[in-house]
């Protein structure tokens, strides 16, 4: 069942690239960024993570990018971290201890997705076109309201939502 919510969360990425190209903006056949003009806008997509792996990732905020046989790493402008099972309470204490990170790194909890549910819980402050079209895809494609991530709301032990 893990494989397979990770699964679908690669697929929508190549569904959403197709979007982006749409849009004229340069997308990667092997890798999960997508550049608009000289920004890289990365794309992680993971099960878990645990909170110093995390916080170590993001602070570097590098992506790799094939050209041709070659590879080179750039800078990513902006991260998106993709969840396919609720991440721990600690990740998003993470980008609220660094407000700065907070203008880089957005979360989005998809596992209510995978679930057949129809919210799910976002945590972007950044100004990234490409994460404001990945919430409109979201919302178009699969019918899924994204709520706002607030640190009060959450227990401590993981992040959920659920409708029905």
């Amino acid at each position: 069942m893990r494989e397979m919510k990770t699964f679908k969360a690669i697929s929508l990425i190549e569904r959403f690239k197709k979007v982006c190209k749409s849009y004229g903006w340069k997308t990667s056949e092997s890798e999960d960024w997508i550049a608009v003009g000289d920004e890289f806008h990365s794309f992680l997509i993971t099960r878990c993570i645990h909170p110093s792996s995390f916080r170590a990732i993001v602070a570097n905020r590098k992506c790799i990018v094939r050209e041709g046989p070659t590879y080179r790493v750039v800078d990513a402008a902006y991260s998106a971290w993709l969840f396919s099972e609720n991440p721990q309470l600690e990740i998003y204490q993470v980008i609220f201890e660094k407000p700065k990170l907070s203008k880089k790194v957005a979360i989005y909890n998809l596992s209510p997705l995978f679930e057949g549910e129809k919210l799910c819980i976002k945590l972007n402050r950044t100004d990234s076109l490409v994460f404001e079209e990945f919430e409109r895809f979201i919302k178009r494609e699969f019918k899924v309201h994204l709520r706002g991530y607030s640190i009060n709301r959450h227990k401590p032990e993981s992040v959920t939502a659920t409708v029905k």
